[in-house]
């Protein structure tokens, strides 16, 4: 992998990573479009090691608070009850179902999920879900005519349930095209949170398992084509784009429509198809060498 290369790649990861249009299937594209070697798992892990550093900065005070109920949770029970605490273990319980598939579905994460044919479909897919929980949510806090609005559960409603079941989502997105932060999103709108809370709670809930998996692919990151150098100048260039994107899309969740997105998500999914059907990029472009 050339310098060259790894910038456009973190760049990509940058500004793709927290957009609901799936960070490891765009470094995908990216390649295949560009003639590239695909990058890999083990490159995109450790560059979202970046992005969630980005995280980490961002919202630090709220991590510290959590962090610090959660502690103090351990040997005095009445901080037991305390929101924060609480948040605590919802995001280990919530982590759960992504560290376990992520082990059991590794050789597939790492082969026949990058078939562009599948990451296709799970763009096409995964936007037309995030388009119908967002239109859900758009209609409670809208209302109508003959409709009142409905007011959305925020982080203070989160139980263990809840938690588990935006862990199943944000698994989902071990399979490139799906998208963390889409996945995690749509669940919580489905289950009837705000766009903020259910993008908040996207994101801590992929500190633990971005980190762990980037730590858990250190050891593949100078094999093959991409070496050290590259690897850690792309997880830079992540982080200081990475950083803008997320203070941006927190402030755009709040007033706007997932529906570019959604929108994006389709188009591209079916150019991918049209490409592939006829002959002008195959679904398994640079797979031979990554």
């Amino acid at each position: 992998m050339s310098w060259f290369e790894s910038f456009i790649l973190g760049l990509v990861q940058g500004l793709t990573e927290f957009l609901p249009i799936s960070s490891s299937a765009h470094l995908r594209l990216t390649a295949a479009f560009a003639g590239w070697h695909d990058p890999g798992a083990a490159f995109t892990a450790i560059t979202q090691i970046g992005t969630e550093t980005a995280v980490l900065i961002y919202f630090r005070k709220d991590i510290a608070r959590i962090v610090t109920a959660w502690f103090r949770s351990l040997t005095d029970k009445s901080m037991r009850s305390d929101h924060d605490a609480q948040m605590g273990w919802l995001v280990i319980v919530g982590s759960i179902p992504i560290g376990v598939l992520g082990i059991t579905l590794k050789d597939q994460i790492e082969g026949p999920f990058r078939d562009l044919r599948l990451i296709a479909t799970t763009l096409i897919v995964m936007g037309i879900v995030l388009g119908v929980a967002d239109r859900l949510a758009a209609r409670d806090e809208a209302g109508g005519r003959h409709r009142v609005v409905r007011d959305r559960k925020t982080l203070k409603d989160l139980g263990v349930k809840d938690g588990l079941i935006f862990g199943v989502c944000q698994a989902m997105a071990l399979i490139p095209g799906v998208s963390r932060s889409g996945a995690t999103i749509s669940g919580g709108l489905l289950m009837g949170y705000t766009r903020e809370s259910a993008a908040r709670y996207s994101f801590l809930l992929a500190i633990p398992a971005v980190l762990a998996s980037g730590a858990y692919e250190l050891k593949d990151a100078g094999e093959g084509h991409v070496s050290w150098g590259p690897t850690i100048f792309a997880t830079i260039i992540a982080f200081a784009v990475g950083y803008a994107v997320i203070a941006w899309f927190m402030k755009f969740i709040t007033t706007k429509s997932f529906m570019p997105f959604v929108i994006y998500r389709i188009l591209l999914g079916i150019l991918l198809f049209i490409l592939i059907g006829t002959d002008v990029l195959s679904p398994h472009a640079g797979e031979s060498a990554g």
